[in-house]
């Protein structure tokens, strides 16, 4: 049988999903919302001294929610992607990153609108509009891609703490300092919104410094740079190619990221009873995601490409020889063999401190550890909106943190503490894998209420969108699922391959039941008009 919320006709000229309720909802989640300077300018950037201005001061008023979802392509299982495709790729797979950057801002632009015109963030739209079981499933799914984007945080900001100690810090020690976040984000989100924004600017710019300066260091070719972005090639790749820009993909698009920016905007207090108002609104978010994705862009830029330049082609024995020369204490983590040279966030630092110096690493882990502390708490938020909106359950933001970081510390310490680094790439590798299949159930709701006029008014998404959405999120689904099935294929074990294909039959039945509501959805809108 149909929801409730599907037997309910609305007249042609009845308003998105918004009232005063749109306002309570946030105020258990947002201490104050910002207020948006009133102007009459038009356009941004409109031709007059005055309007420069104005259009600066209003779109300041928006800048926040973009940067703190950009934090999610900037998370340390990002970094190892980009380091990854330098060192295995070289520069031929930019073009790969920039493309899925630019898809991402483009969902990522159907979450704020979302958000902004309906008053509503994705989870609570999924609550409204969903039966109870397949909203407890997708519930579920997304508390799984939250935890799993957790345990990298844990991983890379323990490693960070590791390199930053050289050494003295083993990583069990710093996968247990990083229940320290939990009193860190706490402090920061007493301090108000604005305040906790510009934060989050601070670690992203420290990111950007540190990443930049190995950038400055390493030199890389600048014409092979332009080439790598903008002429879509990878001459005599194979299969590890192939596996590496599927994986820059699922690195970049994360399913929790959708949630998250769909609450974030609102933030603002903006009038959604007037639709140039709401307008305006979705035209500035996208600016600022614009600009911020751009700098995470550049950051990523900056790791592929120093890792292309300085390692790609290496050998194992190249790099250990160099170690010995600058006697760099991590030798012994490059075998004597002529293989060519893996790395991870771990043995990228060790092997930068090798060819540039000891500044060049520390600089690196100041790096990572950014980007752990910062994807860390905007973890914490999108837990927090996806917990309030699929089961109206307001618990404290100390209890929320301290249960998903214990889900994501004690697997972690436990490999950290009785094997060793390669366990933990390997666990990343693993929680790249489970993240990449819990896409379809973000993908799928954000295009599916994004379409519907009787959610979206005046804003729902026309056939373009819809059908280019559609082909987007098709192709993003198989592609992460190829590199899912590449994985477990990799691992050869009998029972693994029972218990995955009995996962996969299940996944594929929650999936296809998403796709008919889709469709089931959108005949009901249309049979309302």
């Amino acid at each position: 049988s149909e929801p409730p919320q599907l037997q309910r006709a609305q007249s042609p000229n009845s308003r998105p999903i918004t009232s005063v309720n749109s306002f309570k909802t946030m105020s258990h989640r947002f201490s104050s919302l910002h207020l948006v300077p009133v102007t009459d300018t038009q356009f941004f950037l409109e031709r007059s001294d005055s309007g420069y201005l104005k259009c600066f001061r209003k779109l300041w008023a928006f800048t926040g929610p973009g940067f703190l979802m950009s934090i999610a392509f900037l998370d340390p299982g990002n970094i190892e992607s980009d380091l990854d495709s330098g060192a295995i790729a070289g520069f031929q797979l930019l073009w790969v990153l920039l493309w899925s950057t630019v898809i991402g801002l483009l969902l990522q632009r159907l979450a704020a609108r979302l958000g902004v015109v309906t008053g509503m963030d994705l989870a609570e739209v999924c609550k409204r509009e969903y039966p109870c079981v397949p909203r407890t499933i997708l519930w579920l799914m997304i508390e799984v891609a939250i935890i799993g984007s957790d345990m990298q945080e844990v991983i890379g900001t323990a490693i960070a703490f590791n390199l930053l100690s050289a050494g003295r810090i083993p990583l069990w020690g710093g996968v247990i300092i990083t229940i320290g976040d939990t009193l860190i984000f706490l402090c920061c989100d007493k301090w108000g919104l604005r305040k906790l924004e510009a934060f989050f600017g601070f670690l992203i710019t420290v990111m950007a410094v540190t990443f930049g300066y190995e950038y400055v260091t390493v030199a890389p070719n600048q014409a092979e740079v332009l080439k790598g972005m903008f002429v879509p090639y990878c001459r005599g790749c194979g299969s590890a190619e192939l596996e590496q820009a599927i994986g820059i993909v699922g690195a970049v698009i994360m399913p929790h990221n959708i949630y998250l920016h769909s609450a974030l905007v609102k933030s603002r207090q903006i009038d959604r009873a007037n639709n140039r108002e709401v307008k305006e609104a979705n035209k500035y978010f996208f600016i600022e995601a614009s600009i911020a994705l751009f700098v995470s862009f550049l950051i990523n830029l900056f790791v592929v490409a120093v890792f292309a330049e300085a390692f790609y082609g290496k050998t194992n024995m190249q790099v250990r020889q160099q170690c010995n020369e600058s006697g760099s204490s991590y030798a012994g983590l490059f075998p004597y063999n002529n293989e060519t040279l893996e790395v991870d966030i771990y043995k990228g630092g060790a092997v930068l401190g090798c060819y540039f110096g000891p500044a060049a690493l520390y600089i690196w882990a100041i790096g990572i550890l950014a980007a752990g502390q910062s994807s860390t708490m905007t973890g914490t938020y999108a837990g927090q909106f996806v917990m309030d909106g699929f089961l109206n359950l307001r618990c404290s933001r100390f209890a929320r943190v301290l249960l998903t970081r214990s889900i994501a510390i004690v697997p972690t310490l436990l490999v950290a503490f009785f094997q060793d680094l390669k366990d933990l790439t390997v666990m990343n590798d693993l929680l790249n894998a489970l993240q990449s299949i819990q896409l379809p159930f973000a993908l799928l709701p954000i295009l599916t209420f994004t379409s519907l006029t009787r959610v979206m008014h005046d804003f729902a998404n026309g056939l373009v969108w819809k059908i280019g959405g559609a082909l987007t999120i098709l192709g993003i689904c198989v592609i992460n699922i190829y590199f899912v099935v590449v994985y477990v294929t990799g691992l050869n074990s009998i029972v693994v391959y029972v218990i995955s294909a009995l996962l996969s039959i299940a996944y594929v039945i929650f999936v296809i039941y998403l796709v008919n509501a889709v469709d089931r959805l959108v005949f009901v809108s249309h049979d309302l008009r």
